[in-house]
Protein backbone atom coordinates (compact mmCIF):
# COMPACT_ATOMS: atom_id res chain seq x y z
CA UNK A 1 0.00 0.00 0.00
CA UNK A 2 1.18 3.33 -0.93
CA UNK A 3 1.25 5.79 2.57
CA UNK A 4 -0.67 8.98 2.13
CA UNK A 5 -0.45 11.65 5.08
CA UNK A 6 -3.52 13.96 4.80
CA UNK A 7 -3.37 16.78 7.99
CA UNK A 8 -6.31 18.61 9.10
CA UNK A 9 -8.93 15.90 8.47
CA UNK A 10 -11.60 15.78 11.56
CA UNK A 11 -13.89 18.03 9.68
CA UNK A 12 -14.81 19.87 6.82
CA UNK A 13 -12.93 19.27 3.46
CA UNK A 14 -9.95 17.23 5.05
CA UNK A 15 -12.50 15.13 6.24
CA UNK A 16 -14.12 14.34 2.78
CA UNK A 17 -10.51 14.36 1.27
CA UNK A 18 -9.93 11.26 3.72
CA UNK A 19 -13.13 9.87 3.21
CA UNK A 20 -12.25 9.69 -0.87
CA UNK A 21 -8.82 8.13 0.07
CA UNK A 22 -10.33 5.52 2.62
CA UNK A 23 -12.60 3.96 -0.42
CA UNK A 24 -8.84 3.47 -2.51
CA UNK A 25 -7.44 0.19 -1.28
CA UNK A 26 -4.13 1.06 -2.79
CA UNK A 27 -3.60 3.77 0.13
CA UNK A 28 -2.92 3.37 3.44
CA UNK A 29 -4.39 6.64 5.12
CA UNK A 30 -2.51 8.52 7.93
CA UNK A 31 -4.88 11.23 9.08
CA UNK A 32 -3.21 14.18 11.18
CA UNK A 33 -4.81 16.85 13.14
CA UNK A 34 -5.76 17.95 16.83
CA UNK A 35 -8.98 16.02 17.53
CA UNK A 36 -10.19 12.65 15.61
CA UNK A 37 -13.55 14.43 15.40
CA UNK A 38 -15.76 12.40 12.63
CA UNK A 39 -12.47 10.95 10.67
CA UNK A 40 -12.80 8.35 13.98
CA UNK A 41 -15.66 6.49 11.97
CA UNK A 42 -13.09 6.43 8.78
CA UNK A 43 -10.85 4.63 11.57
CA UNK A 44 -13.24 2.23 12.70
CA UNK A 45 -14.38 1.57 9.01
CA UNK A 46 -11.04 0.71 7.95
CA UNK A 47 -8.50 0.29 11.15
CA UNK A 48 -6.12 -2.16 8.58
CA UNK A 49 -5.27 1.27 6.51
CA UNK A 50 -6.92 3.88 8.02
CA UNK A 51 -5.27 5.74 11.69
CA UNK A 52 -5.03 8.78 13.02
CA UNK A 53 -2.10 10.78 14.92
CA UNK A 54 -2.75 14.11 17.17
CA UNK A 55 -1.12 16.81 15.16
CA UNK A 56 -1.29 20.78 15.95
CA UNK A 57 -0.14 22.49 12.26
CA UNK A 58 1.31 25.05 15.21
CA UNK A 59 3.94 23.19 16.38
CA UNK A 60 6.65 23.57 13.80
CA UNK A 61 9.30 21.74 15.76
CA UNK A 62 7.37 18.79 16.35
CA UNK A 63 6.63 17.95 12.32
CA UNK A 64 10.15 16.36 11.80
CA UNK A 65 9.24 13.81 14.54
CA UNK A 66 5.64 13.02 13.28
CA UNK A 67 7.43 12.42 9.94
CA UNK A 68 9.93 10.49 11.05
CA UNK A 69 7.80 8.26 13.07
CA UNK A 70 5.18 7.48 10.14
CA UNK A 71 8.59 6.42 8.25
CA UNK A 72 9.37 4.26 10.63
CA UNK A 73 6.32 2.63 11.47
CA UNK A 74 5.15 2.54 7.88
CA UNK A 75 7.86 2.93 5.24
CA UNK A 76 8.45 5.60 2.62
CA UNK A 77 5.95 8.54 2.10
CA UNK A 78 3.81 8.10 -1.25
CA UNK A 79 1.64 11.19 -0.93
CA UNK A 80 1.29 14.35 1.56
CA UNK A 81 -2.14 16.50 1.17
CA UNK A 82 -1.16 19.99 3.27
CA UNK A 83 -5.10 20.65 3.92
CA UNK A 84 -4.80 22.09 7.38
CA UNK A 85 -5.76 25.92 7.80
CA UNK A 86 -7.17 28.36 9.49
CA UNK A 87 -8.35 31.78 8.52
CA UNK A 88 -9.51 34.83 10.99
CA UNK A 89 -11.44 37.38 9.39
CA UNK A 90 -10.46 41.15 10.11
CA UNK A 91 -9.08 44.37 9.03
CA UNK A 92 -5.11 44.12 8.76
CA UNK A 93 -4.65 47.38 10.32
CA UNK A 94 -6.18 46.40 13.37
CA UNK A 95 -5.15 42.79 13.44
CA UNK A 96 -3.40 41.51 16.16
CA UNK A 97 -0.18 40.94 15.61
CA UNK A 98 -0.60 37.46 17.35
CA UNK A 99 -3.96 36.59 14.84
CA UNK A 100 -0.93 37.67 11.79
CA UNK A 101 1.68 34.73 13.10
CA UNK A 102 -0.94 32.13 13.66
CA UNK A 103 -2.61 32.01 10.00
CA UNK A 104 1.17 32.10 8.44
CA UNK A 105 2.57 29.73 11.08
CA UNK A 106 -0.18 27.17 9.97
CA UNK A 107 -1.78 28.00 6.69
CA UNK A 108 2.30 28.25 5.24
CA UNK A 109 4.97 27.45 7.52
CA UNK A 110 3.96 24.07 8.35
CA UNK A 111 3.17 23.06 4.99
CA UNK A 112 6.67 24.34 4.48
CA UNK A 113 8.09 21.82 6.75
CA UNK A 114 6.10 19.20 6.06
CA UNK A 115 6.86 19.02 2.44
CA UNK A 116 10.42 19.43 3.54
CA UNK A 117 10.52 16.22 5.69
CA UNK A 118 7.63 14.07 3.75
CA UNK A 119 9.76 14.71 0.40
CA UNK A 120 13.02 13.14 1.44
CA UNK A 121 10.86 9.78 2.04
CA UNK A 122 9.79 10.51 -1.86
CA UNK A 123 13.33 11.84 -3.08
CA UNK A 124 14.99 8.34 -2.02
CA UNK A 125 11.71 6.37 -3.39
CA UNK A 126 11.77 8.19 -6.99
CA UNK A 127 7.94 8.74 -6.47
CA UNK A 128 5.57 10.87 -4.62
CA UNK A 129 3.09 13.16 -4.58
CA UNK A 130 2.20 16.41 -2.69
CA UNK A 131 -0.77 18.32 -2.40
CA UNK A 132 -1.52 21.84 -1.00
CA UNK A 133 -4.74 22.95 -0.83
CA UNK A 134 -4.67 26.86 -1.33
CA UNK A 135 -7.78 28.75 -1.73
CA UNK A 136 -9.03 31.66 -5.00
CA UNK A 137 -8.29 34.35 -2.27
CA UNK A 138 -4.75 33.89 -3.25
CA UNK A 139 -5.69 35.15 -6.56
CA UNK A 140 -8.84 37.54 -6.34
CA UNK A 141 -8.16 38.69 -2.78
CA UNK A 142 -10.89 39.69 -0.74
CA UNK A 143 -11.96 41.81 2.00
CA UNK A 144 -10.73 41.15 5.61
CA UNK A 145 -8.65 38.41 4.75
CA UNK A 146 -5.22 39.81 3.72
CA UNK A 147 -3.17 37.63 5.65
CA UNK A 148 -5.26 34.45 4.79
CA UNK A 149 -4.84 35.47 1.01
CA UNK A 150 -0.73 36.06 1.55
CA UNK A 151 -0.39 31.98 3.65
CA UNK A 152 -2.07 31.06 0.42
CA UNK A 153 -0.16 32.79 -1.91
CA UNK A 154 3.03 31.82 -0.74
CA UNK A 155 1.60 28.02 -1.28
CA UNK A 156 1.22 28.50 -4.53
CA UNK A 157 4.25 29.80 -4.66
CA UNK A 158 6.17 27.24 -2.75
CA UNK A 159 4.27 24.69 -5.01
CA UNK A 160 5.92 25.65 -7.94
CA UNK A 161 9.11 26.35 -7.20
CA UNK A 162 9.27 22.43 -5.28
CA UNK A 163 8.13 21.14 -8.12
CA UNK A 164 11.08 22.02 -10.09
CA UNK A 165 13.19 21.31 -7.45
CA UNK A 166 11.53 17.54 -7.06
CA UNK A 167 10.21 16.93 -10.51
CA UNK A 168 13.35 14.67 -11.76
CA UNK A 169 12.87 12.36 -9.26
CA UNK A 170 9.82 11.22 -10.27
CA UNK A 171 7.22 13.59 -7.60
CA UNK A 172 5.04 15.94 -8.42
CA UNK A 173 3.64 18.98 -6.73
CA UNK A 174 0.89 20.89 -7.09
CA UNK A 175 -2.21 23.01 -5.47
CA UNK A 176 -5.74 22.31 -5.23
CA UNK A 177 -7.38 25.97 -4.86
CA UNK A 178 -11.78 26.06 -3.96
CA UNK A 179 -13.96 28.49 -3.83
CA UNK A 180 -15.67 29.45 -0.95
CA UNK A 181 -18.04 26.24 0.26
CA UNK A 182 -20.11 25.65 2.87
CA UNK A 183 -18.16 25.18 5.36
CA UNK A 184 -17.35 25.63 9.54
CA UNK A 185 -14.54 27.88 7.77
CA UNK A 186 -16.95 30.12 5.70
CA UNK A 187 -19.82 29.97 9.37
CA UNK A 188 -18.40 33.07 10.42
CA UNK A 189 -18.10 35.50 7.36
CA UNK A 190 -20.87 38.19 7.50
CA UNK A 191 -24.25 36.75 5.72
CA UNK A 192 -24.45 39.46 3.28
CA UNK A 193 -20.89 38.82 2.32
CA UNK A 194 -21.89 35.28 1.54
CA UNK A 195 -25.31 36.12 -0.30
CA UNK A 196 -22.22 38.17 -2.90
CA UNK A 197 -20.24 34.98 -3.15
CA UNK A 198 -23.18 32.81 -3.89
CA UNK A 199 -24.35 35.21 -6.67
CA UNK A 200 -21.12 35.33 -8.14
CA UNK A 201 -20.65 31.01 -8.67
CA UNK A 202 -23.07 30.43 -11.42
CA UNK A 203 -22.79 26.61 -10.97
CA UNK A 204 -23.42 27.07 -7.35
CA UNK A 205 -20.53 27.20 -4.59
CA UNK A 206 -17.88 23.91 -4.74
CA UNK A 207 -18.83 20.84 -2.29
CA UNK A 208 -15.66 19.39 -0.31
CA UNK A 209 -16.28 16.21 -2.50
CA UNK A 210 -15.76 18.27 -5.65
CA UNK A 211 -12.32 19.62 -4.16
CA UNK A 212 -11.80 15.93 -2.65
CA UNK A 213 -12.45 14.49 -6.18
CA UNK A 214 -9.34 16.67 -7.78
CA UNK A 215 -7.33 16.04 -4.94
CA UNK A 216 -8.03 12.07 -5.94
CA UNK A 217 -7.35 12.72 -9.62
CA UNK A 218 -3.73 14.60 -8.96
CA UNK A 219 -2.91 11.26 -5.86
CA UNK A 220 -3.87 9.00 -9.24
CA UNK A 221 -2.17 7.73 -12.75
CA UNK A 222 -3.84 10.65 -14.11
CA UNK A 223 -2.16 12.79 -12.36
CA UNK A 224 1.51 11.73 -13.18
CA UNK A 225 2.26 14.42 -15.41
CA UNK A 226 0.95 17.16 -13.72
CA UNK A 227 3.42 19.40 -11.31
CA UNK A 228 3.41 23.23 -10.54
CA UNK A 229 -0.48 23.58 -11.36
CA UNK A 230 -2.91 25.17 -9.87
CA UNK A 231 -6.72 23.81 -9.90
CA UNK A 232 -9.58 25.59 -8.89
CA UNK A 233 -12.51 24.44 -8.12
CA UNK A 234 -14.89 27.06 -7.22
CA UNK A 235 -18.38 26.99 -9.17
CA UNK A 236 -17.07 29.07 -12.26
CA UNK A 237 -16.96 32.15 -9.88
CA UNK A 238 -13.59 33.26 -11.02
CA UNK A 239 -14.06 32.49 -14.42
Amino acid sequence: MKNVIVTGVSKGLGLAIAQRIADLPEYRLIGMSRSIGDYGALVEAHPERVEHRVFDAGDIDAIAGHVREITQEHGKIYGLVNNAGMGLDGVLATQHASDIEKVLKVNLEAPITLCKYAARSMLAAREGRIINISSIIASTGFHGLAAYAASKAGLEGLTRSLSREVGKMGITVNCVAPGYMETEMTEGIDQHKMASIRRRAPLGLARPDDVAGAVIYLLGPDGARISGSVITVDGGSTA
